[in-house]
């Protein structure tokens, strides 16, 4: 879940507009597939960026990147239950080929990946990662993408669902996320004579299949995830409302890698400008949570 890449309290602006609520949801449940590893394709190098990267990073080539390959559309295993793919992927992959370098993805439980780039297991890791006070305090982390809170509704939105007024409505969420608990606090104050009935399913594939099958009026989920699902289910979903709540996702380096972190802030900001950014957030569908500007150690509300 997402509760266990956030953790959220709230989130600064480091130029861009930043938002991230924290819930894991709609995460396929797999293991961590043996070899579950690949070097990203080639691509351009851009000869000005490269000269940015640090000389015993250049040496390396190949850079093993840590990451929880378990939480779809971000990071996920492909069919071959080997091959890691998802938004996160694709980023720092086209990130790190501007710069010159290979990229190795390596299949780990969430909880081991920042200490095992504290500790020099993996020289980078991406994978969900929110940015905190906590874990500026152990690890470099360069923010790439926003996201938040978002409500669902079917095609055409028939129950005229408002998230703003969400007063009587049936809402699924995922147990232990964020949105679940906005749906109770929701209840305890705006909505306290006239509450929201929330249905609560252990699996995020399961609330999104109560909303298509109108078991459901709407579902709130996270941002990336719920959107993804409108995606795979073609025409048959809609997001209704605003994204809602704010915390940056962040890269992940060893703590006195500055300059790389640098270097790959100033990578994501050409993929901007060349249009590659923004191409691959619409190949995820997560074109909502795409920023002009990025940071290192970006300040955050602890």
């Amino acid at each position: 879940m997402f509760a266990k890449r956030s953790q959220l309290t709230a989130a600064g602006a480091v130029g861009v507009a930043l938002a991230l609520s924290g819930c894991g949801i709609g995460t396929t449940s797999l293991g961590l597939g043996g070899g579950a590893a690949q070097t990203g394709p080639s691509g351009s190098v851009s000869d000005q960026l490269a000269k940015l990267v640090p000389a015993n990073i250049k040496a390396k080539g190949t850079l093993t990147v840590g990451t929880d390959a378990s939480y779809q559309p971000n990071e996920f295993l492909a069919r071959d239950g080997q091959t890691v793919q998802g938004m996160d992927i694709d980023l720092l992959t086209a990130a790190a080929q501007k710069l010159g370098l290979k990229l190795k993805f390596q299949n780990a439980k969430f909880d081991s990946i920042i200490p095992g780039v504290a500790g020099g297991k993996y020289d980078l890791a991406t994978s969900s990662f929110t940015i905190t006070p906590d874990r500026l305090k152990q690890v470099t982390m360069v923010s790439y993408f926003s996201a938040g809170t978002q409500w669902i509704a079917q095609k055409g939105n028939p129950k005229k669902v408002d998230p703003t007024n969400p007063c009587g409505l049936t809402v699924g969420v995922q147990t232990g996320t964020t949105q679940a608990d906005e749906v109770a606090a929701i209840n305890k104050d705006q909505c306290k004579s006239k509450p929201i009935k929330p249905v609560i399913e252990d699996l995020q594939s399961k609330v999104t299949t109560d909303l298509l099958a109108g078991k459901v009026d709407a579902m709130a989920a996270d941002s990336p995830v719920a959107l993804y699902a409108v995606k795979q289910t073609g025409d048959k979903l809609q997001a209704v409302g605003k994204i809602t709540g704010a915390a940056p996702y962040g890269m992940v380096l060893p703590k006195d890698a500055i300059d790389l972190g640098n270097a790959i802030a100033q990578s994501f900001a050409a993929m901007v400008a060349d249009g590659s950014y923004d191409k691959i957030l619409a190949k995820w569908a997560q074109q909502s949570g795409a920023v002009d500007m990025f940071a290192v150690n970006p300040a955050v509300a602890g």
